[in-house]
């Protein structure tokens, strides 16, 4: 009888390089404060933001994420038409299908297999997960994984729960075949029991219905959803619970918290980080990501443009290992211990 024949396994894989592409526009506290009666001490306090990149009308989802992958293709060495799977997570590309992963591989020159996952602020590092099985599976020698977003076309300026956080950005990274462990297992799940603490105000059947406009639609009226959250909720959770699977991430690592190089963590809110650091007992040796800062919450594309701009200030961490942590929307989360590149 004949034996089927299977794809190589190899034993190893590690990111090769990240990409960024960030907003066109820089929007500080001063110019958002107004709109949700707040003040800049306020956001600053509560958030630890100061600023914002968003993107201007002429900037898209797909230009910001082709943008983030021709810089990791650039710092990772890697052809466009070497790529043999893009992973894209995103929950703002205006179009439920087609993907937009079969535009990003295009525009780099590769006809592989393309496909978008939904994990909000989880989904860089669920698609680092599944690029980390897919080359030890043999089934891609690299893999594009990238998070996009562009918030900015579901932002009610008025809404104080999380109007006020959101940037646009795109981040990347290249997985490739490693002779030694590059990528730790993923620490990864949900909690569907919390669906609605996070996401969308209405569905896509709601607009079709108009079930949700109370009287009669104006002429010009636009009908739009937008994001909502329940802060304190996700605030303690995010606190507790994430500590948690930062820990058991770890643990399956077979590491302990003062080996790390780095931590790179979602980038939700600076109070979040500063407890998770203090949870963990983290050394004064092992470098934060903040770019929460000047970046506001980028969800899909906070971790790696936090892990691109840590590893451009910081080139030293080059080859150490860094906690990667992605959790919101879902709930989701997940979190892996990586080799920087």
């Amino acid at each position: 009888m004949t034996t089927l024949k299977q794809y190589e396994i190899n034993r190893y894989s590690r990111i090769l390089g990240y990409g960024a592409a960030r907003g066109d526009v820089i929007v500080p506290n001063d110019d958002i404060v107004e709109a949700i009666d707040s003040s800049d001490e306020w956001i600053r306090q509560r958030t630890g933001i100061i600023t914002r990149h968003r993107a201007s009308e002429n900037q898209s989802v797909t230009d910001l994420a082709i943008g983030a992958a021709k810089d990791a293709l650039q710092s990772s060495g890697v052809a466009g038409e070497d790529i043999e799977a893009v992973i894209i997570s995103t929950i703002s590309h205006p179009y439920a299908t087609p993907s937009l992963a079969t535009i990003v591989a295009d525009a780099i020159g590769s006809k592989c297999p393309a496909y978008d996952i939904s994990a909000a602020c989880a989904g860089f590092c669920y698609g680092i997960a599944q690029a980390d099985a897919l080359v030890r599976a043999g089934t891609a020698k690299n893999v594009l994984v990238i998070g996009v977003e562009k918030l900015s076309n579901f932002i009610d300026n008025t809404e104080r729960s999380i109007s006020f956080l959101l940037g646009d950005g795109a981040g990347a990274a290249v997985v490739g075949v490693s002779d030694e462990p590059g990528i730790a297992p993923t620490v990864w799940g949900s909690d569907g029991s919390r669906w609605g603490t996070v996401g969308m105000t209405h569905s896509l059947l709601d607009i079709r219905n108009r079930d949700f406009v109370a009287n009669p639609v104006q002429e010009g009226e636009k009908i739009w959803p937008t994001l909502r959250q329940d802060g304190p909720s996700v605030f303690r959770w995010a606190v507790w619970e994430m500590a948690k699977v930062a820990k058991k991430a770890l643990e399956e690592a077979g590491i302990t918290p003062d080996e790390l190089g780095a931590l790179i963590p979602h980038q939700a809110n600076a109070r979040i980080i500063d407890q998770m650091v203090k949870t963990l007992k983290l050394p004064d040796t092992v470098a934060v990501a903040r770019d929460i800062v000047d970046a506001g919450n980028t969800s899909a594309a906070s971790v790696p443009l936090a892990a691109h701009r840590l590893l451009k200030e910081n080139p030293e961490l080059s080859g150490k290992f860094a906690l990667q942590i992605g959790f919101g929307a879902g709930l989701a989360f997940a979190a892996q211990v990586v080799v920087l590149p």
